[in-house]
């Protein structure tokens, strides 16, 4: 699987995603490295990721020669409104503390004194940016200029917030992490706003957001054609319009095959009738 650089960071263009693996977490991880994935996607928050977990699997790798400068590590850190009553940081603190404390257990969990990006999780606002989203993104780059993360980025971000977010932000996001929708033209509009801005743009529940398309007699149709399974022909797409995407397969078989999906290239066209398959 191919990399890429970005800001001096080799990024792989794939990624592999631990949310809701709970118990499962450390054995998915390790079977996800040994089928080829060197870039792990966590986050800092219980309800849904176990990074503790994900940082037993890392010493288990480190244990077998896969050390900390061989793995693209990434993870968030999670507003109070998206945790439950087992959070990283002491609620009653300031944000910039709140920030200061999940990134320093993050570190902790992971067995590393470094991250290659730290991601916000989602804005506080619905709509724009408040007070709030401006102090954490302070933090976060206080963060990146302390060199204690390489690249930091958003999740669950609106394309007008992250329009915002890049022309008053002293670093603008380097990453953003969404939900991809075929209904949605694949998250059209914060792409576009990527690309100008030249942000690496992670596509995450690709295949659970998007059941619909599979059924499609057009996607089959193109599938057959390159001998290849619905998963691969849509992270092939995904890949090929400029998103990095997550797989969170639990099936060692599907992470192989996964992975082996930059192995046909997809015409324009075809691109195309993918690009607009949900419209």
């Amino acid at each position: 699987m191919p990399s890429m650089t970005y800001n001096h960071v080799t990024i792989p263009q794939f990624m592999y995603g631990t949310a809701w693996k709970k118990e499962a977490t450390t054995r998915l991880v390790l079977q996800a490295v040994e089928a080829g994935f060197t870039a792990i996607d966590t986050a800092n928050q219980l309800v849904h990721y176990d990074e503790a977990r994900v940082g037993a699997a890392l010493l288990q790798l480190a244990e077998q020669g896969i050390t900390r400068n061989k793995l693209f590590l990434q993870t968030k850190f999670t507003p109070i409104n998206g945790q439950d009553h087992r959070l990283p940081y002491d609620a009653r603190a300031s944000i910039t503390t709140q920030v200061q404390q999940s990134f320093a257990s993050s570190l902790e969990h992971l067995h590393t004194d470094y991250l290659d990006s730290y991601v916000l999780h989602g804005p506080y606002s619905r709509r724009g940016l408040g007070a709030e989203d401006w102090e954490v993104w302070a933090a976060m780059e206080s963060l990146y200029d302390a060199g204690q993360t390489k690249m930091i980025g958003i999740s669950n971000v609106t394309a007008e917030q992250l329009t915002l977010l890049c022309a008053r932000a002293k670093h603008k996001p380097m990453v953003v992490q969404n939900r991809c929708y075929a209904a949605l033209g694949w998250d059209q509009e914060v792409r576009e706003v990527c690309k100008i801005n030249q942000i690496i743009y992670q596509g995450f529940s690709l295949l659970t957001a998007n059941r619909d398309v599979f059924v499609d007699h057009q996607i089959r149709a193109i599938a057959a054609r390159y001998g290849v399974g619905l998963a691969q022909l849509v992270f092939r797409f995904a890949m090929q319009v400029g998103m990095v995407p997550l797989t969170g397969t639990t099936n060692p078989q599907h992470m192989t095959e996964d992975l082996q999906s930059d192995q046909f290239t997809l015409l324009a066209e075809e691109v195309r009738q993918i690009e607009i398959i949900g419209l």
